[in-house]
């Protein structure tokens, strides 16, 4: 392996112009990918062809003996946009005047088609005829105390558009998408005009945020944005001036940043040719991995360079010299890398795949970079003086004290490795104890006007996010059978139970409100006096099948999944009682509790697979099983303590912290291959181990302890961001890169005296160092 990359040193060096030509033409290559990828591949047009008749759900078929009415299904719980109005005065003469001021500013804007509120909710009448649920014109408070009582009685407005105590009230705005022209169209303008119209009315006090999916998504998307362009000038920044303290150049901290930049640029561009740019992870994640493993691998390059330039060596040599040395350093951390992330291909979550492909790529790219770059820049003119301040950085000046922490572990190598092997044990198990969790707003600011407001709706109506439980039933049960309201009524009783599940609300409640004596199941004909759309969105005959549709708050799919599972147990044993219908949880949060549990399932498994593959392939490029064995320690040390704190703080297992997980194993695995691949240079210098040990620290300690600090600096800044997911991925960074640090100057040299082999220790006589 040494030879084959002093092979590929020569022939770098040696054609330095033909090298830099393939890189420029690569580079514009992958310019086309972030502009515009069509313009050398563009899409074909497909025609798009109806595979299945409107309004059936694929899988089931439609009852021959029922036709299908042509009826859009009405839901008063969902909206493009929710309005939440706040006030004490909703059933007073002006307050009642007020609100309907604000619905009809509202649909005066072209990009609102549609406001559905409480005053026009379906009558629940046996004639069915609209009656509005607030009076017109002049009300007297007897009047108005009615229509409270009447609102706080019906179940379309209790719990789903007013909230019990009649103090807040949604308003449910429905989007002309063709009217949108900007974001603000969809969160302030709606605000605005609801203020100003409710302004009008001075004697009451309406007060009026926005939420919902589209607002909660602007929002995210704008704080991502914002905290992205933000916090990476500011951590590039900081970075940067870190770096410059330590290499005391400022040529050397651009020919190192030159590194993870076209790293980064390359992946980016070839992710756009290949369609991933879309993938969630892509944005902040992959770039952070390729910037600290660019970053890492670039300043132990650089390091050796410098090295050989302050020792005369010239600066073409110097470079020719520091490829044949760190190459194979380099090629190693990025192929473990890159095949650790590569078992996240096998995972059975799409994102996830791509996200594995995306890190394959990127790794291998970001490798390229740092092979070709920093040493081609150190052999032009650029890098003619890269080697000022070597031995007066702060890490060279001190790293002889340092060194004194070596020595100390390498004299109780037995204690120190003993206690590495246990602790990381017993870390790993704590660190199994998380929970997978996952909530709507994590990754938004806490202060936002969309998070605030959805916080209030959680607290009055049980929730904002809906889910359902879906009801089928056979051909042999007829549509107006009463055993149909028998089991929806059992359904919502288990639902009931529940205190974090939030009005449930099915065909029975509306039939209860019906006038007239019996329960549900015997009067099912009465569901042909409710409004067909109000009827449709709860009940679809021709089709067997009904839904009892309930509230989830925003506070942690982790602290819903017990919840889910009691309400499954139970559905389960009411099905087995009912052998003529189907019972299930379904909706959109249901679907993401089970598929947060199976993509953080597939990174966690992906990690242990990392650590195997790691293990395995050192192993063999290390022609040594010992050394494949000792190096697991060192790598998974850190994700375990980090693991640990986050548990022992009970915080829970989110994507966000696997990802940083994912991140900082490779740069864990990144400072323990240096380690390593410097002791096996210095092993076949001595027969020592220990002056092995202590010669591979002296070779690679400034680079180790450079990154980490840079690093961590870097990591820091996104403390201040307002996203919590930025400031758990930064927490989480910081913990796992200073914990891989300690792991293997103390950790590492401990394990290799002690496991490293046969050949012989000079020890102090205390017997504590014997291999």
């Amino acid at each position: 392996m040494f030879s084959r990359f002093g092979i590929l040193a020569d022939w770098i060096i040696a054609h330095r112009w033909f090298t830099t030509i393939l890189l420029i033409g690569w580079t514009v290559l992958m310019a086309i990918g972030h502009y515009d990828p069509g313009i050398l591949f563009p899409e074909p047009t497909y025609i798009d062809q109806e595979t299945q008749p409107s309004g059936q759900t694929a899988g089931f078929q439609a009852r021959p003996s029922d036709a299908v009415p042509s009826v859009e299904p009405l839901r008063v719980d969902i909206g493009n946009v929710i309005v939440v109005a706040r006030s004490d005065d909703f059933f007073s003469e002006q307050g009642v005047k007020a609100m309907r001021a604000v619905v009809s500013s509202l649909e005066e804007l072209d990009q609102v088609s549609s406001v559905v509120w409480m005053d026009r909710a379906p009558p629940l009448n046996v004639f069915s005829l609209s009656q509005p649920l607030l009076p017109q014109g002049e009300a007297s408070p007897e009047r108005l105390e009615d229509a409270r009582e009447r609102a706080l009685a019906n179940p379309l407005v209790v719990g789903q558009l007013l909230s019990p105590d009649a103090r807040t009230m949604l308003l449910m705005v429905n989007l002309d998408w063709l009217f949108v022209l900007d974001d603000a169209d969809c969160t302030d303008r709606l605000r605005e005009v609801a203020t100003e119209a409710a302004a009008g009315f001075q004697e009451v006090d309406i007060s009026f945020q926005v939420t919902g999916q589209v607002p909660i998504s602007i929002s995210r998307s704008t704080s991502i944005r914002r905290n992205e362009i933000k916090y990476q000038l500011i951590g590039y920044s900081i970075a940067l001036l870190t770096a410059l303290v330590l290499f005391r150049g400022i040529t050397s901290v651009i020919i190192v940043g030159l590194a993870p930049a076209f790293g980064v640029f390359w992946t980016l561009g070839l992710l756009h040719f290949l369609g991933f740019d879309d993938n969630p992870f892509n944005s902040v994640t992959v770039p952070v991995l390729l910037c600290m493993v660019g970053f890492t691998d670039g300043v132990h390059m650089m390091v050796q360079i410098r090295r050989h330039r302050a020792n005369g060596i010239s600066a073409v040599e110097a470079a020719r010299k520091a490829i044949r040395e760190v190459g194979l350093a380099c090629w190693m951390t990025s192929l473990t890398t890159a095949i650790g992330f590569g078992s996240l291909m096998t995972a059975r979550h799409e994102v996830v795949r791509e996200f594995g492909y995306c890190c394959v790529i990127g790794v291998l790219m970001t490798f390229v970079s740092v092979i070709t770059i920093i040493p081609l820049a150190c052999a032009s003119r650029l890098g003619r003086n890269v080697h000022a301040g070597v031995g007066r950085n702060l890490v060279d000046q001190n790293l002889s004290r340092i060194s004194v922490v070596i020595d100390f572990v390498l004299k109780r190598c037995r204690f120190f490795s003993w206690i590495a092997i246990a602790g990381t044990v017993v870390l790993a198990i704590c660190t199994l104890q998380m929970r997978p969790d996952e909530k709507l707003t994590s990754s938004m600011a806490a202060n936002s006007e969309p998070v605030i407001a959805l916080k209030h709706v959680d607290e009055s109506f049980g929730g904002m996010v809906t889910a359902e439980v879906l009801v089928r039933w056979n051909t042999n049960i007829d549509s107006a059978d009463g055993e149909i309201a028998e089991v929806l009524s059992a359904v919502d009783a288990i639902l009931q139970k529940e205190p974090l599940i939030g009005n449930p609300l099915s065909i029975c409640n509306f039939i209860d409100a019906l006038p007239g004596d019996g329960d549900a199941s015997t009067r099912m004909s009465l569901l042909d006096l409710l409004p067909p759309p109000l009827k449709r969105a709860y009940y679809t005959p021709e089709r067997g099948r009904a839904v009892v549709r309930f509230r989830i708050q925003d506070i942690g799919i982790a602290t819903y999944g017990p919840v889910f599972e009691r309400v499954q147990f139970k559905l389960a044993e009411l099905q087995a009682k009912r052998p003529d219908f189907q019972i299930r949880l379904a909706g959109g949060v249901v679907q993401r509790w089970e598929n947060l549990y199976r993509i953080v399932v597939d990174l966690a498994i992906s990690l242990g697979t990392a650590s195997l593959i790691i293990f395995f392939v050192l192993s063999v490029v290390y022609r040594s099983l010992r050394l494949g064995l000792i190096s697991i320690i060192p790598n998974v040390f850190p994700l375990a303590i980090t693991g640990t704190l986050l548990w022992l703080f009970g915080q829970n297992l989110e994507i966000v912290s696997v990802c940083a997980f994912t991140v900082c194993l490779g740069i864990a695995v990144d400072d323990t291959i240096h380690f390593l691949t410097r002791y096996r240079e210095e092993e076949r210098k001595t027969e020592d181990r220990r002056l092995a040990i202590r010669q591979s620290f002296i070779g690679v300690g400034t680079a180790l302890i450079m990154t980490t600090v840079v690093l961590i600096i870097g990591f820091s800044t996104a403390l201040l961001s307002d996203s919590r997911d930025h400031r758990i991925f930064a927490t989480m960074g910081i913990l796992t890169i200073g914990s891989a640090l300690f792991a293997d100057l103390v950790f590492l040299p401990a394990l290799l005296l002690r496991f490293g082999g046969t050949r012989k220790t000079v020890g102090n006589g205390n017997g504590n160092d014997e291999a």
